[in-house]
């Protein structure tokens, strides 16, 4: 995500953060090196203006003249102004209401509005402890009610069945109507894809909203767009009294123009960023966490949370009391290890959320790759029970066997062994008291990278 701002804004401020001193000339060359990153990133006009006249009167001020660390001051003040024009912190649905809660999505086709409706349920059902009713108003594209039918079971939400028949202000009436019955927390109303210029459509949406009155009308907009995604979001708020902005397909933008336009451009939050296909792959939008992203210091907070909800405690604390007894480490457990990480969005996810790794993973990239984890799990469950439990009985033909089985080579299934026993190793140094001597020698070592270990050592505020 943001990789291509990423890359230019990194390297840009490195330039600086090590500064002792910030003159009028080395500001002007890194703000200019800052608008070229911005404008780069499609980030709207009158934004990157408005980013940079900000940044440049804090930097010439009392702040940075009297800081320690000149430089560093200069890369906070970057961050806290890609917070800012984020809007500063996140902002939660508003669900304070008489049951139900009504939802409207409003949105364009393909910005991904359906599957972003099942998505919310899901986040709303296992993180608010909500029950959601879900239903589609969207009468002109019939697939559009069968495709949330199903997305609805997947994520076990309730489904009001609607028909293209019926007009979509009765379809919306009616799923508030069962929902009260049957004591429903939340509706979420999807509603058809449409353009902003279609005045009998935004008609037709400004009538449903004035009939259902929703507390929240949340726009669903393609992070790719870029700008046009602020200036499409603008001409529905024109129209419907918008009260937050839901960012889809962000794992697919490099350039980040879209989140840091939108919210000055608007004037709204953006509430939720789509971060992948996964019915699971929706986060609130945290402008701190994000700016934090952007300039390659990583988001801890967040890979915590994604530790906490998906890895399964349980599993590990076994491994965790078999490992510190001093048993053997297996294929088995190592094929655990790999679908936890795979639950957890895969290497390349995580490596963006730890500090000082945002620009290193783009050059290990062809290195570490998901799909090698994908290959080692496939290898591993072409294997015995017998061989998983050792697998220094894997030689010569078992090694042509699992090949066979997993459609992969023996060297790759070689590859796979010599990875396990690494790991294997590491394993027995954390029995036995080894566990202490690996976090000093993993202390030693974060003193070893660049930076101390993160890119580059903001002060805390």
């Amino acid at each position: 995500m943001f990789e291509n701002l990423s890359d230019r804004l990194s390297k840009t401020l490195r330039n600086i953060s090590g500064k002792g001193r910030l003159s009028e000339e080395n500001i002007k060359d890194t703000l200019r090196e800052v608008r070229m990153a911005l404008l780069e990133a499609d980030v709207a006009l009158p934004v990157v203006k408005d980013f940079v006249a900000k940044v440049k009167e804090r930097a010439v001020g009392v702040e940075v003249s009297k800081s320690l660390s000149p430089g560093q001051m200069f890369v906070k003040i970057v961050q806290s102004e890609l917070e800012s024009a984020m809007g500063d912190a996140n902002e939660a649905l508003s669900l304070a209401a008489q049951p139900p809660a009504v939802v409207l999505m409003a949105g364009l086709q393909g910005a991904g509005k359906t599957t972003t409706v099942a998505k919310l349920a899901k986040y709303l059902k296992e993180r608010e402890k909500k029950s959601v009713l879900v239903v589609s108003a969207d009468v002109y594209r019939p697939a559009a009610i069968k495709q949330l039918e199903m997305l609805a079971t997947e994520v076990d939400a309730g489904f009001f069945p609607s028909d293209i028949s019926q007009k979509p202000i009765d379809i919306a009436n009616s799923a508030i109507d069962h929902a009260k019955k049957k004591f429903f927390d939340v509706v979420i109303v999807d509603t058809a894809g449409r353009l902003h210029v279609d005045d009998k459509m935004m008609g037709e949406i400004k009538d449903l909203h004035a009939s259902i009155n929703p507390v929240e009308t949340l726009f669903v907009v393609d992070a790719m767009t870029g700008q046009d995604a602020a200036n499409t979001a603008k001409a529905f708020d024109d129209a419907l009294p918008l009260t937050g902005i839901i960012l889809t397909k962000a794992d697919g933008d490099a350039r980040g123009g879209a989140a840091l336009s939108i919210r000055a451009i608007t004037g709204k939050p953006i509430k939720f960023i789509g971060m992948g296909e996964k019915i699971d792959a929706l986060e609130p939008f945290h402008p701190e966490r994000i700016a934090s992203r952007i300039l390659g210091m990583g988001d801890v907070l967040s890979l915590i949370e994604e530790v906490e909800r998906k890895v399964d405690k349980k599993k590990a604390e076994k491994l965790a009391k078999k490992v510190m007894k001093g048993k053997g480490f297996t294929l088995e457990d190592f094929r655990e290890q790999l679908v936890q990480m795979r639950n957890m969005g895969g290497m390349m996810s995580m490596m963006d959320k730890m500090p000082g790794m945002g620009n290193m993973s783009q050059q290990v990239k062809g290195q570490v790759n998901d799909k090698q984890f994908t290959q080692m799990e496939v290898i591993i469950g072409s294997m015995t029970a017998k061989e998983r439990e050792r697998p220094e009985i894997i030689k010569g033909s078992r090694k042509r066997r699992i090949a066979a089985g997993s459609g992969t080579q023996i060297q790759d299934v070689n590859r796979l062994l010599k990875q396990f026993t690494q790991m294997q190793k590491m394993m027995k140094k954390m029995g036995g008291g080894g566990m202490k001597k690996m976090m000093r020698a993993a202390q030693g070592m974060k003193g070893m990278m660049p930076g101390g270990g993160g890119f580059p050592c903001v002060p805390k505020r």
